[in-house]
This record gives C-alpha cells, structure tokens and sequence, in this order.
C-alpha cells in the first residue's frame, strides 16, 4: 500500500558550525548575544537593528536620472540574518551601502540602532563604520600584506596598542579557522580561506552588523557552503545582525532568517524564507526560484498530454505544499485518496525553519472522480492535475 518510485569545506569552525539549520536557528534569538568580547560567553543584549523608512536613491548623470531605489521601508531586527536578492540592477548593493553611508539616500531615513545616520558628521561616521563591519565578493586583500597584516589594519588605522592588536587578531584568527596562517600571504590561499580573512578582518573591530555583499559568489559550492556554516555560526555565538546581498537563492534559502526581493529598486516581496519559497507570490521571486526547480522526469514529460487518452491512462498530480498549516505528506492518506496503483514520481521538498515546501508529483488512475476527490482533499495546502500519461507506453 506505500507509495513507490516511478522514473528516474575549507576548515571545520566548530562542532556548533555543523548544527542543522532549525537547531541553530531555535539557539538564537535576536540580540541575545553580545559581541563586547569574541570569545565571551556571557549572554547580555545586543545592538545592531536596522531599521529603512521610505528610503529612495537617485542616480543623475549625463545618461540622465536612474531610481536605483525606490520607497523602502523594513526592519531589520538585531541579530537576525537578513538576506536581500533580485537580478543584476535591481538594486542590491546600493541598498546594502546606505547601511554604513557608503551611500546617502536620496530621500527617507536610514536608521541604525535607532539613530538616523543621515545627519553624522565625519567623526561619527567613521565610528558608525567600525560599528558596521563588510566582506566582499573579491575579498579585496592586501596582496603585500600577510594575512595577520590584512587583519591587524582597521586596528592599527583606529590607533589600537600592538598588544590588543595581537589579541584580537589572534581571537578572530581562531574564529574563523586559520590558526596557524598569520605569516602566510594571501597568494598562498584558497578562495574560502581569502574569504574566511577577509571575515576576521570585518569582525576584528568588534561590530554590531555585518554586511555581505554577494560574499560567496566567487567560490565554488563546496567553499559557499563552508562560508555560509562559519557565518551562521558567528552569528549564533556573538549575536551579529548579519545582512547579505546575493543573486543565488540557494544561498537564501541556507542561512538567512528573513528575505527582501527588489525588483527594479522596489519592494517585490519580503517575509520569513520559509514562507517566501513555499508560496512565491511575485513574478520576480519565482523566476529567482526557477533555477531550484526541477522539471518533470523527460520520460514523463515527452509522453504528458492535456487529457487521457484511453482509460487505461494516468494523470500526473502535482501536490503542492507552502509550509502554511503545518501539511506534510501522509502516504497511509494519499493511498487512500489515490488508490493503491499511486507511484511517486518525483519530490521536490524542503524544510525550512521547520515548514515543509515544495511539491510532490504523483501518479494514479484517471478515473473520472479523481478531479473532485482531489478539490476535496485537506492533505495539501493545493493539489492539481499537470497532464496524463499512457498507463502501458
């Protein structure tokens, strides 16, 4: 009566990097640690909330005028890790740069713990900077420099004393795996240890937020990976807001708690991950999801057709779960519903922040009443025939 199956890192950071998502995430809360010292321990609250109110950016030159961003408003709430997407111009980068003022927005108010940087002065910006920490996609090295050099810059730039210095490099270095390295320069790296530098070189100054921009994007998977495990678990320890910009969904749908999708410098949708891949609601969300789904098996999509065309035919029922409801897929229940002849075959599902979604296709005998037994069913949060197979071809 079951279901079955028809067709077809570059150092480990810690035991706490390898924990599942949901674990993780259900350890963290939201400013519930304090980064005050890296290696501390002891849980007080932390700042680091960002907050957009109708924030617009223009862009005029000899071209002529380009809305870069346009009515933003979202917060962003102290240790959360905020994830920003939309396709190359939609805006990203220069809305993760109004966080630290690299950017002044055009209109609206940026607030960082509350406070409108709009109006700080040099002195109070460059306090805000060392507050905001930032990785890049290229790493952007001193090649001169060693790796402890790279590091030990915004220290020696702020005027901290050598021994401090020494301390906590030494601290970050540990953090991010590569003790050991501290003489090594970055030619001698791999991608993912360039990276993991220019990690420790963000959080050698101890801030509240750090900004990623597209910081994974020049790695292979398996280096992404290991990025995105250190980033969560600097996250979870030290209780950083993490707020990162990326093109790669996969990469959203990894580590982040809560996701914003521009579109042409526009809010097109923005809620918790879960919720934005179990239910895609904008034309730009789900064509950022598409390269995630998978298309129907080829020996089931060249023989599909609108309806059956004999009664000995299939049909090729989609059943789609969004996470909503709390819907997972009850065999005992959809034998029942489809009958014992019911195969699986393909699923498509995921877990996120402990919502299943995603979609489970299924075949059965297309008997007349299935259509209506289908509209009846309370499995899934949507169920839907796709098209019929021959039952012998």
């Amino acid at each position: 009566m079951s279901l079955a199956f028809l067709g077809g890192a570059d150092h480990p950071i810690s035991e706490t990097g390898a924990v599942a998502r949901h674990h993780a995430k259900s350890e963290r809360r939201p400013g519930a640690a304090s980064n005050a010292g890296l290696s501390s321990t002891h849980v007080t609250p932390a700042a680091g909330s960002v907050r957009f109110e109708g924030v617009e950016k223009v862009y005029t030159s000899s071209a002529g005028r380009v809305e870069a961003l346009k009515d933003i408003s979202i917060d962003i709430p102290a240790g959360a890790i905020f994830g920003i997407i939309g396709r190359s111009g939609a805006g990203k980068s220069s809305l993760l740069r109004t966080i630290n003022r690299l950017e002044r927005p055009t209109a609206g108010r940026m607030l960082v713990d509350g406070q409108d940087i709009a109006a700080y002065g040099e002195d109070e910006l460059v306090a805000l900077r060392r507050r905001v920490g930032m990785i890049f996609q290229h790493f952007n090295l001193l090649s001169a420099k060693t790796v402890f050099g790279n590091v030990a810059l915004p220290l020696l730039v702020a005027g901290v004393g050598a021994a401090e210095i020494e301390a906590r490099v030494a601290e970050v270095l540990k953090l991010v795996g590569l003790e050991g390295k501290e003489t090594t320069y970055p030619s001698r790296l791999s991608g993912g240890q360039k990276q993991r530098v220019g990690i420790a070189r963000a959080l050698v100054s101890r801030p509240e937020i750090l900004l990623c921009d597209e910081a994974t994007s020049a790695l292979d998977p398996e280096t992404t990976l290991s990025i995105l495990s250190l980033l969560k678990d600097i996250n979870r320890r030290l209780g950083l807001t993490i707020v990162l910009i990326t093109h790669e969904m996969s990469v959203i749908r990894e580590i982040c708690d809560e996701v914003l999708v521009l579109e042409a410098g526009r809010i097109a949708e923005t809620g918790p991950v879960w919720k934005v891949f179990g239910n895609p609601r904008h034309d730009a969300t789900q064509a950022l999801l598409a390269p995630l789904t998978r298309g129907l098996p080829e020996e089931i999509a060249s023989r599909m057709t609108p309806n059956p065309v004999d009664d000995a035919s299939l049909a090729i029922i989609e059943f789609a779960y969004t996470g909503e409801g709390g819907r997972e897929p009850d065999l005992a229940r959809l034998v029942a519903l489809l009958g014992p002849e019911a195969r699986i075959v393909q699923s498509q599902l995921d877990r996120i922040d402990g919502h299943l979604s995603g979609r489970l296709i299924v075949s059965a005998p297309a008997s007349g009443d299935l259509p209506s037994r289908l509209s009846g069913q309370d499995l899934v949060n949507a169920a839907r025939i796709i098209g019929y197979v021959p039952a012998n071809a």
